[in-house]
């Protein structure tokens, strides 16, 4: 028997996050970094979905939290009343179709929570679902942009927290460097980093598409080269999207590339890496349209022998990667000295991705609770409620 959709809930909500501030004046992820005494306000939004029995697929926000993705969410809720919460796959579909002018952001979460609702009604976790075999995963620090602020200021402030990384448990490491892309500043905190660590971790550099020109792409590569980095990934200013530019960057270095996380869903990223423009896959379940578009990524890289590395952190995140043979990391992000991470302090259930959320061997667990396997703080988001969205009964 099928169980019809009554009602669709959106809570957006804010908190405080200290020694965080804006360091370029961009809205962008990567614009916030360590800043001592700043207090940046960092909103998110929770979606509920519920069905005529009661039953309630949750679902919060970690990255895809901008105004932009709330309103393409907002666009698709009112379309869930009276659907088939069973039929993810209709659902991902029409939704697909309906966001096909837009990122498609706003649909991750849905599907997220649809999920989180099957797994309730059957009383198993997402992880089972899926066919789930990993219960912990290797995980990798993933950093904040490099500031001027004395968090990540330096070579040796870079070296130094992968250091304290390695004793808390991490094996695996990466860099985000300066937004100001001086190319030779950053080749220099490559090899240094690699130098003062590279014995022990295994280390990625990500520029998150700073780099001004193929030249500089060129230069910081061939460093990763003389540092033996496992990926270099959205080196410059393309913003990510150009298979020819990274087919031909791949030509020209040994360090395996890692692209597609600015191209949402399965059908692109195919052409991308049909087109020679990666090594890796890059898949997020909040970006990807859910864990039911997040799958799909992950075959198409098994149909062509290929990793499919899962970006950022989540509940979700680890649900998917527990099911995937293809995948070597998660990806706590992002981390620093001095700062938390920025993810919503929402979890009333032990759930963290903060720095120290690893175990001794550098992993993290897979929730196996029902769902998504995690209890929302609801005292916490409707006390930090800015607002509140009904759709349906």
């Amino acid at each position: 028997m099928m169980t019809k959709i009554t009602q669709v809930e959106i809570h957006e909500f804010g908190f405080n996050v200290p020694n965080l501030g804006n360091l370029t004046g961009a809205d962008s992820v990567g614009a916030i970094g360590y800043m001592k005494g700043a207090v940046s306000r960092i909103e998110k939004f929770a979606l509920v979905i519920i069905t005529e029995d009661g039953c309630r697929g949750e679902y919060v926000t970690h990255w895809c939290s901008t105004p932009s993705t709330c309103a393409q969410t907002k666009t698709l809720a009112p379309k869930l009343i009276g659907r088939h919460a069973e039929e993810r796959e209709g659902i991902y579909d029409d939704m697909k179709r309906e966001l096909r002018q837009f990122d498609h952001m706003g649909q991750g979460p849905i599907d997220i929570a649809l999920w989180d609702w099957a797994g309730k009604q059957l009383d198993c976790s997402v992880s089972i679902l899926l066919g789930g075999y990993r219960k912990k995963l290797p995980a990798y620090a993933s950093t904040y942009h490099g500031d001027r602020n004395g968090g990540l200021d330096s070579k040796e402030a870079f070296a130094d927290f992968a250091e304290h990384c390695f004793d808390l448990g991490y094996r695996a490491f990466k860099i985000h460097g300066w937004n100001e892309a001086d190319a030779a500043e950053e080749a220099e905190n490559v090899l240094h980093v690699a130098k003062t660590v590279g014995h022990k971790m295994t280390l990625m550099l990500d520029p998150a598409c700073e780099l001004k020109t193929f030249a500089d792409a060129l230069y910081v590569g061939r460093a990763c080269d003389e540092g033996g980095y496992f990926w270099y990934e959205d080196p410059f200013r393309d913003s990510g999207v150009s298979a020819f530019a990274h087919k031909r960057l791949r030509e020209m270095i040994k360090t395996p590339i890692l692209q597609t996380e600015h191209i949402r869903g399965v059908e692109p990223k195919a052409d991308f890496l049909i087109a020679g423009g990666t090594d890796f896959l890059r898949m997020d379940p909040e970006y990807d349209m859910g864990i039911t578009g997040g799958l799909k990524i992950a075959h198409l890289g098994e149909a062509f022998g290929i990793d499919v590395e899962v970006h950022a952190c989540g509940p979700a995140h680890r649900h998917i990667m527990s099911a995937m043979r293809n995948s070597n990391f998660y990806e706590v992000a992002l981390v620093g000295p001095d700062c938390p991470n920025a993810v919503p302090p929402v979890y009333a259930c032990g759930y963290t991705d903060q720095l120290d959320c690893v175990d001794g061997d550098g992993c993290v667990p897979v929730p196996d609770g029902p769902g998504l396997g995690v209890v929302y703080d609801w005292d916490f988001i409707k006390a930090n409620l800015v607002n509140k969205t009904v759709f349906g009964d």
